[in-house]
């Protein structure tokens, strides 16, 4: 099990969060379900998550709780879908808790988010969206919130490769994770290339199975194919075995490296096999983000004081969600003078800009998560293993992600990007 000790309130502070108890808050606390993986290669995923959304309820509890109530948290493993499903009912039916947090895997959220529906049950999703593909399968919830379309990453790194790359690379590769995810990230990186006036020749496409530990073979293949730019959407355990394997085949010698999702790895990189000048993404949270909040800094420095380690954008996500659930309930219960119905948080939740880890986010009328995305370009510092970045650029995700019932591949031929 994790450790749940709390950070200590001398050293996490309750500046912000103050509010007043109302006359009809009972004494029972809040309970909040949460789903995290725990196990297998998106462990470090649900490991952030719950963290983040300790250190928040800390905060929170510290400073009277969310309306006079305090925050209690009852902790389930996201698994299998149908596993998922029956440990989202146990909280919902024997824990009875209030609402539901977590969701990394957008296979176990199309199976879940239904059942959340039919239980009217408010769900928030931390990563997981109910796409198929690009298409949105649950385009009217009531009770389900989703998180930014997973393909923000690739279109941005696209953006980018236009604007710091143009000019600089005539052949491209891919390689990618063999799922939906990695193939559409793929098609439009390619697809804003070709928009932008950039022909480069595919010369390879590698497709690896999530999980994989050895992509010699792969390897292999790309240093045959002598690409300029190599493009990856690979973020678990698999990013860094391939880098240092390409790095230890010369394969990244003279080759530009796209990892729009490679940030997410971020305490496992180094120097020694990253390039300079690599275009990297973090997600919707960037441990050393110029212009910080002082949110953000305080976080970062306890979390690296307590683990060790940078938090990556799995932290954000929750604990974006925790402080859209507080605002959410907190203006239903000013319109109503009582605790408010699970609709009515729902419908209070949308188009509340709450300020999270990674900067201002708030849910949009089809409850899509709108957040901060980062990218930035790899600097090298004499005497320093961990990676630096150079350039880092800050984009909102309504610039980034398809409109609400529009058609992806249609959009990103006329959308107007901040390029």
């Amino acid at each position: 099990m994790i450790n749940r000790r709390q950070f200590s309130q001398a050293a996490l502070g309750v500046a912000g969060f103050a509010i007043g108890a109302p006359a009809f808050a009972q004494n029972q606390p809040l309970r909040l379900g949460l789903l995290a993986i725990r196990s297998g290669v998106g462990a470090f995923l649900g490991e952030d998550s719950i963290r983040a959304v300790q250190w928040g309820v800390q905060r929170l509890n510290a400073a009277g709780g969310i309306a006079g109530r305090k925050v209690e948290l009852v902790i389930q493993e996201e698994s299998t879908p149908k596993d998922t499903i029956e440990r989202f009912r146990h909280l919902v039916l024997r824990e009875k808790v209030d609402a539901v947090h977590g969701l990394i895997s957008t296979g176990v959220t199309l199976a879940v988010a239904p059942v959340a529906e039919e239980e009217r049950v408010l769900l928030q999703c931390w990563d997981g969206t109910t796409q198929n593909g690009v298409q949105e399968s649950m385009p009217k919830t009531r009770f389900v919130f989703r998180s930014t379309d997973n393909e923000c990453e690739a279109v941005m790194g696209a953006l980018l490769t236009v604007k710091h790359m143009k000019g600089k690379f005539a052949t491209i590769a891919g390689i990618n994770p063999d799922y939906s995810y990695g193939r559409n990230c793929w098609e439009t990186f390619k697809a804003l290339l070709t928009r932008y006036g950039i022909e480069a020749k595919v010369v390879s496409e590698q497709w690896v199975k999530v999980g994989t530990t050895d992509l010699t073979t792969n390897v292999a293949a790309l240093g045959a194919a002598k690409p300029d730019l190599i493009f990856t959407s690979m973020f678990l355990s698999d990013l860094p075995i391939f880098l240092r394997q390409a790095s230890a085949a010369g394969l990244l010698t003279n080759t530009k490296l796209v990892a729009p999702t490679g940030g997410g790895q971020i305490n496992e990189l180094r120097n020694a096999f990253v390039p300079e000048g690599s275009l990297l993404g973090h997600n919707t949270f960037f441990h050393a983000q110029p212009g910080a909040s002082e949110l953000h800094k305080a976080f970062v420095a306890d979390y690296r004081d307590r683990y060790k380690v940078l938090p990556t954008s799995s932290a954000d996500r929750a604990y974006f969600n925790l402080m859209a659930y507080k605002a959410g309930v907190e203006k239903a219960v000013g319109a109503t003078g009582r605790w408010p119905k699970v609709d009515e948080i729902a419908e209070a939740i949308v188009g509340v800009e709450v300020e999270s880890l990674g900067g201002r986010g708030r849910y949009r009328d089809d409850k899509i998560a709108e957040q901060f995305f980062y990218q930035g370009l790899v600097r090298h510092q004499a005497g320093s293993a961990s990676l630096d970045f150079a350039d880092t650029t800050a984009i909102f995700s309504d610039k980034l992600q398809k409109p609400a019932g529009a058609d992806y591949w249609n959009w990103i031929k006329s959308a107007n990007f901040p390029i």
